[in-house]
């Protein structure tokens, strides 16, 4: 099912066929590429094509990252689907995984944790902002490949309603597995929201 096949993917940054770097940007429940593209303000940038693409109705797929696989589906193939098709982008204009990172907030850091663990390949960086792999503990299992040190940050809030602590423990895990470089940031009692040390921390993986 195409589902959100078809979306704008909204663009900023260098225009691709100029852009030496790409970044693409994943947004969360709700919102809408612009919302997580504005991050880009607070980072230094040069070369780099954002790609951000969108949801249809806002919502990448409808229950919770935490529920069987098969609660969100056909949804959740679409979204991976559409991930996969900005990454594509990206290489079919020259841009190689290592020059390509993958961020997300929320549901859609949840969708490039879940992408990235599915696609493992030496990427530039992947980011997950307050989010985890996607499905029920059972299911969390099968992930195969070859990151190659690929930097990881994964920040979140100790008490997230929508993220419960022991699923990001559980993504660094599989991460590791993959044989990325993981950096994980649990900060105490912030809540469900994008800070200026996650901000930083990307920074520095872009700097790299």
């Amino acid at each position: 099912m195409s589902w959100h096949q078809g979306q704008e993917v909204v663009r900023a940054g260098v225009p691709l066929a100029q852009a030496k770097n790409a970044i693409v940007m994943v947004h969360g429940r709700g919102s809408e590429p612009g919302g997580i593209l504005a991050i880009s303000s607070h980072l230094r940038l040069s070369a780099t094509a954002l790609l951000a693409p969108g949801a249809r109705g806002g919502t990448w797929y409808p229950q919770r990252f935490l529920a069987p696989r098969q609660a969100n589906e056909p949804y959740l193939s679409s979204a991976l689907q559409a991930v996969g098709q900005a990454v594509e982008s990206a290489r079919a204009a020259g841009i190689p995984y290592d020059r390509i990172m993958l961020l997300g907030f929320s549901q859609g850091a949840c969708l490039a944790l879940e992408y990235a663990a599915r696609n493992p390949a030496h990427y530039w960086g992947v980011v997950g902002l307050s989010g985890g792999v996607i499905g029920a503990d059972s299911e969390l299992t099968g992930y195969q490949g070859d990151m190659a040190q690929t930097p990881v940050f994964l920040g979140c809030s100790n008490i997230d309603m929508h993220i419960p602590v022991e699923r990001v423990y559980r993504t660094v895990a599989i991460f590791n597995q993959l044989n990325a470089e993981v950096t994980t940031r649990i900060y105490p009692n912030f809540g469900h929201a994008i800070n200026m040390d996650e901000i930083e921390n990307i920074q520095a993986m872009l700097d790299r």
